[in-house]
């Protein structure tokens, strides 16, 4: 969405008005949509020199980097808080809320439920449970008219840590957490004229109807090499409480969709941090069950994608991946079956929509945040390792285990 900032008086900008991630399941720092193939987040130096000399076996599994842009607070006549990004192609069109937006709009509905329209900081005292509110259309109407490629009716369906369905709504929750924290954190500690710079990175489900997406934080280790003493002890208690210790990864959140009732199941960090081990395998299988039946096809093309990755980072000597994260990504809309004696995938000149050129269904693999990751040659380096990345290559190893384990049957 392009807009015209007319804030100071004679300093004309154009901008691109940043909308909420509606796909965000996972971490704690806020990323926004730039536009349909772009998302950005916060830039922190460490993460942008990481992607500026990242290795060339390493892109495939990680976000396109885009280059960073300059973002600010920017308040519209009627008190809505939004963050425009820096600059754009100039536009002398008046601002307007597009009702194209669907993130926008529920993003604007949340502010007028606040009751204070003029205060930013009151976004701080937004209970959780309002975040489906709507004046008369509720947002999953809103949300299912255009947002992120969701054509066809879906809400989401939250669990607290018990597996206990204690809210509806009509997106996963946890993005709009994570924009809200992020907003008030900005306007209560900058002036609202302050720029701030933003990573710009490839949206990796623009492509898929109904994104499925598992957020799984890897490795043994979590603190960054510079963290206070305080921080350290608390990320080493979390991984030592949750299946970081044994197993090298834990679920940080997901969103996975299901086809019989037409709403994602999401879950959050809170519920990744109390499995057991055969909590964790059940929770994969989740993953990949639509509500009626495991999506199987699936196994194959995430395990082939997995070991690519594997193989990988075993050859990343001095790296070491600190509170990274790995998305698991595919589409919980089902390509159509195929007719009776129309060739294979394979064998078709182009694969269907779901497939890739192989012939196995769609899924991706990413790597994400790089605030503390460390390799040789990286700058302010507190400490070389030698050798790959022991605990996130633990982790990768467990993961394959278990999903061979789900595709064998047992």
């Amino acid at each position: 969405m392009v807009v015209q900032n007319s804030a100071d008086a004679g300093d004309m900008r154009a901008g691109v008005q940043l909308e909420p991630f509606l796909h965000q399941v996972g971490g704690h720092m806020s990323v926004m949509k730039y536009d349909e193939h772009t998302v950005c987040k916060p830039l922190i130096s460490r993460e942008q020199r990481f992607y500026e000399s990242l290795p060339l076996a390493m892109k495939q599994f990680t976000p396109q980097y885009k280059g960073t842009i300059t973002v600010h607070l920017w308040k519209d006549s009627t008190g809505h808080l939004s963050l425009v990004a820096n600059p754009v192609k100039e536009s002398r069109e008046p601002f307007k809320v597009s009702t194209e937006s669907a993130a926008m709009a529920i993003w604007q509905t949340l502010q007028q439920t606040t009751g204070s329209s003029g205060s930013a900081c009151a976004l701080a005292q937004w209970p959780h449970a309002q975040l489906a509110r709507s004046p008369k259309e509720s947002p999953a109407k809103a949300l299912l008219r255009s947002e992120t490629h969701l054509n066809a009716p879906a809400s989401s369906l939250v669990e607290d840590t018990n597996g206990n369905q204690v809210e509806r709504k009509s997106f996963n929750p946890w993005g709009l957490h994570c924009h809200q924290a992020h907003l008030t954190r900005l306007c209560s500690e900058y002036p609202e004229n302050k720029r701030h710079r933003f990573l710009l990175l490839e949206n990796v489900v623009s492509q898929y109807t109904h994104p499925c997406v598992l957020d799984l934080k890897m490795g043994t280790r979590q603190h960054g090499d510079d963290a206070s003493e305080e921080k350290k002890a608390r990320h080493m208690r979390k991984c030592a409480q949750s299946t970081s210790a044994c197993l090298g990864v834990r679920i940080c959140g997901m969103q996975v969709y299901q086809t019989d009732k037409k709403y994602f199941l999401c879950k959050d960090k809170y519920y990744g941090r109390k499995l057991s081990v055969e909590g964790f395998r059940q929770a994969l299988y989740q993953f990949l069950h639509n509500g009626s039946h495991l999506r199987r096809e699936l196994l194959e093309p995430i395990l082939q994608q997995l070991r690519a990755l594997l193989s990988v980072i075993r050859s990343q000597s001095s790296y070491r991946f600190y509170s990274s994260s790995l998305l698991i990504i595919y589409d919980g809309q089902e390509p159509p079956e195929r007719a009776p004696g129309s060739p294979h995938p394979q064998e078709a000149p182009q694969a269907a929509h779901g497939s890739s050129p192989s012939g196995l269904t769609k899924v991706d693999v990413r790597m994400i945040d790089f605030a503390h990751t460390t390799y040789k040659g990286s700058w302010n380096e507190h400490t070389t390792y030698d050798g790959p990345d022991p605990g996130y290559i633990f982790g990768l190893e467990n993961l394959i285990r278990i999903l061979q384990d789900i595709q064998e049957g047992e």
